[in-house]
């Protein structure tokens, strides 16, 4: 937990909670989404953690993104958690000036979630085709009321 311990030393005003869900599977909520930036940067370039993934989730209040890291030395996954709370203009910034390699990742959730990557170099469709309906996000879950 060497690692988690670095990540809430520089990070316990930028961190919410922390689940720890064994040794090797830790998630980590931010209070502010827009705090990834710089904690991607952090896992990145100073822990020498590896960017696997990003996952995007409708939730009920909003979005969630995750962004999943690992450290190949270890077997240690970090999963940061950003809630984006707004529904009628989802948006985050993107980590794509941190590594090129979330580009894609981005751009499949913007396409099929919606949700704007502030700062993405070019969040042009990828998935769909050019006829889908704009605005139309297939995993977006339908209005279930209040």
């Amino acid at each position: 937990m060497q690692i988690l311990e670095k990540i809430k030393g520089k990070f316990k005003e930028e961190i919410e909670n922390v689940y720890i869900h064994n040794e090797r599977r830790v998630y980590l909520d931010l209070k502010n989404k827009n705090d990834i930036e710089k904690i991607a940067k952090f896992l990145f370039y100073d822990l020498g953690m590896r960017f696997n993934i990003a996952s995007g989730v409708d939730v009920r209040c909003g979005f969630e993104i995750l962004y999943h890291f690992s450290d190949d030395t270890s077997g240690q996954i970090i999963s940061v958690r950003a809630k984006i709370n707004d529904k009628d203009k989802p948006e985050i910034v993107s980590i794509t000036p941190v590594f090129k390699a979330a580009e894609w990742i981005e751009r499949e959730i913007h396409e099929l979630l919606g949700i704007n990557f502030i700062g993405h170099p070019n969040l042009k469709r990828l998935l769909l085709s050019e006829d889908w309906p704009a605005c139309q996000y297939p995993l977006r879950q339908k209005d279930r009321g209040s």
